[in-house]
Order: C-alpha cells, then structure tokens, then sequence
C-alpha cells in the first residue's frame, strides 16, 4: 500500500450529494473516513478554524463539520496515524507528538483530550517520520495504555504515555530474525489475548509481543495453518502471485473472533506521467480456530453480519446491525482503489466522489463508531 498521495481517480465523478452539520446525536454514529480539513480563521493565539470533511459510506455523500477549533498544538501539526479513533499528530517544527480524540470529539459538548508522547526523533531510524500504522492496547485516556508504532523500515516501536515516556524499540528484533519481507505487514492489537500481532512474510505465521514489553522484547512466534483454500484457476492463482498482497489481522471487539485478511493488488502501467498505479483484485478472508495442534485460518466467503474497515488505520470489525446503512459481509477499503468488497461473490462497488471532495488527500483514515 503506497504512502503517496491518494488520487481519487478510481472514483466514477457523479455528483452526490453533501451536508453540513453539527453532530448532536448521543447514539453511535457510522463508521465515517477521514478525507481532511478546510482552512476557515487564523486565530491570534496561534489556533485555527476549520471545516471537517468526512464520508459517509452508507449514504456515499461527503459530510461537512463545520467551524471546528484546532488548537495550536494541533494547527502546527500533521496527522500521521490513527487507532480507536485517536489521532497521533507530529509537530512540523519540533517533531514532537500527541495524541488527541479530535475527530472523534467532534459534537457540540464534547472536550477535547491531548496526550504528549515522546518524539520519534529518539527512535534510531533513517525513516523515523515514516509511520506504516499504529495499534494501542486501549484507550490513551486509560492509565495502563499503551501505544505502538510500526515505521516503513521494519521498526516497531511502544511506550506507556503515562508512566514511560520513553520508546521501547524492538525494530532490532525483527532485523536480526532476518524478517525483512514486513513492510506491508500491518500492526493490531488483541483485545482477547493482550497482545500486539504482526504478520509474517506471506501471512503465513504471526509475531506477536505481551505488554510486558522491557522483560519480553522477543517476539513470540506462531505458526499459521491454512485449510479450505477457495477453489480458482491456475490462471487466476498465477495472477494473484503477481499482486501486490498486504496482510491484515482484525479481532471483532464483541466476541474475540479474529479474521486474517490478505488484500490483492494488480499492477497496472499507464502511458501518462502517473507511470503505474495498483487496483484492488481481491480480498481473501481467514477465520481463525486455535486448537491444540497451532492455529488455523480457514477460507470463508461468510464473515455474517461482520463488516471489515481497512486503510492506514489500525484495521476493525463492525457488526453491520449496529449501524443502518451498512452492508453485512463485506471488506470497507481505502488505498488501492476505494470501495465496497462483497465477501460473497467477490465483486467490488466502487464509491463515487462526491460533489465538493478533494481530489487528492494522503493517508486516509477510518474511523470506528463512536458515541458523540
């Protein structure tokens, strides 16, 4: 999955509608996406106004909130990941860090939280601004958090915003197991277990560390099992070794069921100046059993109710009952293309731009259902 900037060119360009609105609801909201924010006031103390833009994929139209106060914390800032619903921002002159519930605090009565962490100028990395994704074991409002940071080069950081201030890097773990195939590998923490989960090479084995990370720095290692492997060509198999695969492990809060989802994409060469650009082939859905034997991922075309939200967000589970709009057993993606993935027969709705969206925007966000 590319970190450049994301052009809406998969997008077919029918004008759908938008609103703008102040979100007073006390009930859970749907899963909206990120797209960015408008520049509204410069304000004397260093703080801005803004206009937040979201999507709403079960109306497929672009929801503005209007006139939100960026802190100057936040104005001098840029996002660089999301978890829970959290936002990490990176300063643009000191390099520090924050994490804040900015956009998912967004009504009316709601107080905004900022919580320092330590700069990413101390972790020993030539791509120390280059953040794939981050997981958090829970809320950073909550005493014992804690958050983890995997950058481009294979390097996974962690650190307790509230008792340790400081990174624990365990990136030298990962080189000197020679795991050097982990730059697309995804990062996602296990409410079940406690644990942080990182796939391996091909998707087929997982490392995974407890939260006792200064005794434990060596990751636990384990073995995938795969059965019940979908029935294709040898055409379409040979294709699909030619894709560009991403690997993405999501737990479903409500039940502790997990789902290993690899993510195809084709590479297409264009004779314009873009040069080439990658489209989502297909999605491939793994249920896990943990049994005695090690843990198996079993192919499945029905996930039930469950829907899977993927971008450069840690990746999560919605019950699609819990929010109306939204279509039960399927894959919600953001990066190569942007759609709707039918688990079922494998088809792909594509999202159209709606009237007013940017054209560009770099690292797109999903955000979780939140109370506001």
């Amino acid at each position: 999955m590319s970190r450049s900037f994301i052009k809406l060119s998969p997008w077919s360009h029918a004008l759908i509608r938008k609103r703008r609105f102040r979100l007073f609801s006390s009930s859970f909201t749907t899963p909206y996406l990120l797209l960015g924010t408008t520049l509204k006031n410069d304000l004397p103390d260093g703080s801005d106004v803004r206009d937040v833009l979201l999507f709403d994929p079960t109306k497929e139209e672009m929801l503005t909130v209007p006139n939100i106060t960026f802190p100057e914390e936040l104005a001098g800032s840029r996002q660089i990941g999301s978890a829970r619903g959290w936002g990490i921002f990176s300063n643009e002159h000191d390099r520090s860090l924050c994490i804040s519930d900015l956009y998912s605090s967004l009504g009316p009565k709601s107080t905004l939280t900022m919580i320092p962490l330590p700069s990413l100028v101390a972790v020993h990395s030539n791509q120390a601004n280059a953040v794939w994704n981050i997981a958090m074991s829970s809320s950073p409002s909550e005493e014992d958090c804690v958050v983890a940071i995997k950058l481009l080069d294979r390097q996974l950081s962690l650190c307790r915003p509230h008792s340790d201030m400081r990174w624990t890097n365990v990136g030298e773990i990962l080189a000197e197991n020679n795991l050097q195939k982990l730059e697309n590998s995804t990062l996602m923490y296990s409410k079940r277990e406690r644990r942080f989960y990182l796939p391996g090479p091909g998707g087929n084995s997982l490392y995974s560390w407890d939260l006792h990370l200064k005794k434990n720095k060596v990751p636990s290692f384990h073995e995938l099992l795969f059965r019940d492997l979908p029935e294709l060509d040898d055409s379409e198999w040979k294709l699909l070794g030619w894709c560009c695969r991403t690997e993405h492990l999501v737990e479903l809060a409500s039940s502790g069921e997990r789902f290993l989802v690899k993510w195809y994409a084709q590479r297409f060469f264009s004779s314009s100046h873009e040069g080439s650009k990658y489209t989502t082939r297909r999605f491939m859905v793994f249920r896990e059993k943990k049994m005695t034997e090690g843990r198996y991922m079993h192919y499945t075309e029905d996930i039930g109710d469950v829907c899977i939200f993927i971008s450069m967000s840690e990746a999560f589970c919605v019950e699609a009952s819990s929010c109306s709009g939204l279509k039960p057993n399927s894959i919600y993606f953001i990066g190569h293309g942007f759609g709707i993935y039918n688990i079922v027969d494998t088809t792909i709705h594509h999202f159209q731009a709606p009237e007013g969206a940017p054209t560009s925007f770099k690292d797109p966000y999903w955000l979780p259902p939140s109370r506001i």
